[in-house]
């Protein structure tokens, strides 16, 4: 037996994944709480906040008995994080900052078993429901089941966007959008027509390799995510529990004030 990585069976069927990223949580609820609202997978942001190792290892593990699929983005190429992470039931690591195929290739020698990569043997744990498995079996259920997202965050990324597309053991190429703006000296302009070249390129390499082209950073504009998955998106990344704790809180001062 092992758990299965809902998300990437979705995207294996040429379905749009929607994940729901995640700061401020702490505790195992918030798997079941992003299953209940229709996720096909979250991510613990460790870039952007502080939650703990521990933390997010428990919040994984939790995840996995209620199928919605546990990823962490790290918090930037520490690459023996995201390896325990993956022992400790993370079915997926988002990268940030993939500017380079040497910088990819680093990625996947961390987070694959050989013969893909160099990621050391741990032996049965929360991907088998740590019942016995033949190593054999568990090194082979650990690369089929974990899926590894390259943020390409730069212009250099993408630039080099085919030549990492092209690299066995890379799922996703996920744009940054708000970083790759940043990066571009157009903080903000997300629908300037060099994201939107940034876009079409990535999606023409992804295409071309059999991957899977993400978006991050758009989600306020439905219309502008319905014409990127238009384009070949399939991995979504939706707000944050910052974002919903604190738009769902707005909604309800303002219906009490009106009530005053």
């Amino acid at each position: 037996m092992t758990f299965v990585n809902r998300m990437q069976e979705k995207l294996a069927r040429g379905e749009v994944a929607l994940c729901m990223a995640t700061r401020l949580a702490r505790t195992a609820e918030i798997a079941m709480i992003a299953d209940s609202c229709g996720f096909d997978a979250f991510y613990v942001d460790m870039e952007h906040c502080t939650i703990s190792l521990d933390d997010t290892a428990q919040i994984c593990i939790a995840a996995l008995p209620v199928g919605v699929t546990p990823l962490v983005r790290i918090a930037g190429h520490q690459f023996e994080d995201a390896a325990r992470l993956l022992d400790m039931g993370a079915l997926g690591i988002i990268c940030p900052n993939v500017s380079t195929r040497g910088e990819a290739e680093a990625f996947v020698r961390a987070c694959r078993f050989p013969p893909l990569g160099e990621r050391s043997v741990g032996g049965a744990g929360p991907l088998q429901g740590y019942r016995q498995t033949p190593l054999s079996e568990v090194n082979k259920q650990g690369n089929a089941a974990t899926s590894l997202i390259a943020m390409l965050e730069t212009p250099e990324g993408i630039a080099n966007a085919d030549a990492i597309a092209a690299l066995p053991g890379i799922d996703v190429l996920l744009i940054g959008s708000n970083d790759l703006c940043t990066a571009m000296g157009i903080p903000g302009e997300l629908k300037n027509p060099k994201l939107r070249a940034a876009y079409e390129s990535t999606a023409k390499a992804c295409k071309a390799h059999s991957k899977i082209l993400g978006i991050g950073g758009i989600r306020a504009d439905v219309e502008h995510v319905a014409e990127l998955i238009k384009l070949g998106a399939r991995f979504v990344i939706a707000s944050s529990d910052v974002q919903y704790l604190i738009k769902s809180a707005r909604q309800e001062v303002e219906s009490l004030r009106k009530a005053n």
